[in-house]
């Protein structure tokens, strides 16, 4: 660590989980029901000061005799700094089951890696009793480390100081390190736990907002942007973390919501608990806004370091290799007893991707939300690919609206970062209903088409068992612009099942038959063996060969091996303007 960024040599080290009763900085006490945050999405008002806040306000530093003395004054100052505003602030954030601001950073970056930034800034706001209460890093830690020796930005909110709520100088802190990240091309992580704009420093606290709200987007597909939340995020908070590329939440502590339980109340006459409203479990199953949730702080913190190693430092950059100690020819036996033949019977077709892929590992992403789709990240020859799969034991692997912008976010965000995609296709067709009708799955539906038309990475599909329709179309077919499409051989890509053909088809002539059974059925077994064998579509060129099953991981290796050279040029365009 760099003596001079953190400390002076000669000064001995203080836990950052206390402070002397001196050194003690100023902390606002917010009220706090029995959940443990903020009682409704309103931005942060500062409230009267509590015993351990007196004496907060850094003493008036004199002008010192030496460059030793001060040297010293610094270390300090700096010491003060790091211990944040006492050890009752301290016990308060951990009876929440919270970790105080430095203990994540501990845990999220290697060791003695982290290097901060504007430690000493203070806000310079004045009015409601602001100007005597300034406590350095003004409530927020920015600065840069490393997480598996790769460089990472990172801010994390210290709701200990003015409740994590944002003002003037926390933003600018923001906004710098998000430029620098910008610039340098790395990955930025933020550790949300706020409760929103700061009320007494106005206008500028909401510009401070719309600020990093910007860079967020000019960022979006440059460097990898994480957001975990590990506490409260409300009002236009929020839309930070539902900027970035992926967001992380703790089961029991993540509040994310525009407006509280109480402004709900208050309009509608609704009551909702915080936790009902936008806890950790609303939001990873049926919001879609969280792709990872974890029991405690600890676990989200490993993700987040297990989610950096799929993904490359920037747009300009590979994904992470790794030396695979997986034989890429290595034969998967098990999958002609794991896919059934018939198309009605389900599996589970993560265990089509365990067996793929290098050492069985992989990490789905948005695993409880949309789960008739899988999405995940895996390596095949140690090279990192991003997979799409339908899911046929979850509505029996059909696409819905949801588990249509799920893969669509999916594959945008591979295509964003060079990692190729690998498409497992099992699928019936869109799920029916007047009510995905009516919530918009043609307009949503589009967007994964949308998606798969744009990519311009390594794309190849494998066609399991059955593709109908346009579902077919939509899952990276051929068409659509797949590099290389296979097919087992028990595969049926037809318009739609035999069955359904049947009843609109032959309609009329089995109404007309003296034996309807009869002829119903030699119509079935004509239908399909004309039109839902492999090879009617190997005869078209619509897939690229029927495979043996066993050999599914040895072609997926050479084929993207082929591709990683890729080149596909764009047109000159502003941007495109797809469904949102």
């Amino acid at each position: 660590m760099d003596a001079g960024l953190q400390r002076t040599v000669d000064e001995p080290e203080v836990p950052v989980t206390g402070a002397r009763a001196h050194l003690h900085l100023t902390h606002v006490r917010r009220h706090r029901p029995e959940d443990g945050v903020p009682r409704e999405a309103r931005p942060h008002q500062v409230g009267p000061r509590t015993d351990d806040e007196a004496g907060s306000a850094p003493p008036k530093i004199s002008r010192p005799a030496s460059l030793r003395e001060a040297t010293s004054a610094l270390a300090r100052r700096r010491r003060a700094a790091i211990a944040g505003p006492g050890a009752a602030a301290t016990a308060r954030q951990q009876a929440l089951g919270k970790l105080t601001v430095r203990r994540r950073l501990e845990l999220l970056l290697d060791e003695d890696s982290f290097v901060e930034l504007d430690a000493l800034a203070r806000h310079r706001a004045t009015g409601f009793g602001l100007d005597e209460r300034r406590p350095d890093t003004d409530g927020v830690v920015t600065g840069w480390g490393t997480v598996q020796g790769r460089r990472v930005v990172v801010f994390a909110h210290d709701s200990r100081i003015f409740g994590g709520a944002l003002g003037e100088v926390f933003a600018a802190k923001i906004q710098k390190v998000l430029d620098l990240a910008e610039e340098t091309g790395t990955p930025v992580i933020g550790l949300n736990d706020g409760g929103g704009a700061r009320i007494q420093e106005g206008i500028a606290a909401l510009a401070g907002f719309g600020g990093i709200f910007a860079r967020n987007v000019r960022m979006s597909g440059v460097v990898p942007q994480l957001s975990v939340v590990l506490g409260a995020c409300a009002g236009g908070a929020v839309y930070s973390p539902a900027l970035t590329d992926f967001v992380l939440v703790v089961r029991g502590t993540a509040k994310m919501f525009i407006t509280g339980p109480d402004v709900i109340a208050a309009v509608t006459g609704e009551r909702i608990s915080q936790e009902d409203l936008g806890g950790a479990h609303v939001h990873a199953t049926r919001t879609g806004v969280a792709a990872f949730a974890a029991d405690d702080e600890e676990a989200s913190l490993d993700q987040v370091r297990h989610l950096l190693s799929f993904l490359p430092s920037n747009n300009q950059e590979e994904p992470p290799y790794l030396r695979p100690t997986d034989d890429p020819d290595r034969p998967c036996d098990v999958l002609l007893d794991l896919v059934p033949a018939e198309p009605q019977r389900t599996y589970d077709v993560r265990a089509v991707v365990e067996e793929v892929v290098d050492d069985g590992e992989y990490l789905e992403v948005h695993a409880e939300w949309a789960r008739n789709v899988v999405c995940c990240f895996a390596r095949l020859d140690g090279h990192v690919v991003g997979i799409v799969a339908n899911q046929p034991a979850v509505l029996a692997g059909t696409l819905d609206v949801n588990a249509a912008e799920k893969a669509a976010r999916f594959v945008r965000t591979c295509d964003c970062f060079n990692i190729p995609l690998v498409t497992f296709v099992d699928v019936p067709g869109f799920l029916p209903g007047a009510d995905q009708e009516h919530a918009g799955m043609i307009r949503r539906g589009a967007k994964l088409l949308y998606a798969y038309c744009e990519a311009t990475v390594p794309r190849v599909q494998i066609i399991l068992r059955k593709a109908y329709g346009g579902a077919y179309i939509v899952m990276d077919s051929k068409s659509i612009g797949a590099d290389l499409s296979f097919a087992w051989p028990v595969n049926e890509v037809a318009v739609m099942g035999a069955e359904a053909a049947a009843d609109i088809v032959f309609r009329k002539e089995l109404a007309a038959a003296a034996d309807p059974q009869a002829r119903r059925h030699e119509l079935l077994t004509e239908y399909e063996q004309r039109l839902m064998t492999p090879y009617v579509a190997a005869e078209r060129g619509l897939v690229d060969d029927v495979i043996d099953p066993r050999s599914t991981r040895s072609v997926l290796i050479r084929s993207l091996a082929l591709l990683r050279s890729k080149r596909r040029p764009l047109p000159q365009r502003k941007h495109g303007n797809g469904p949102l």
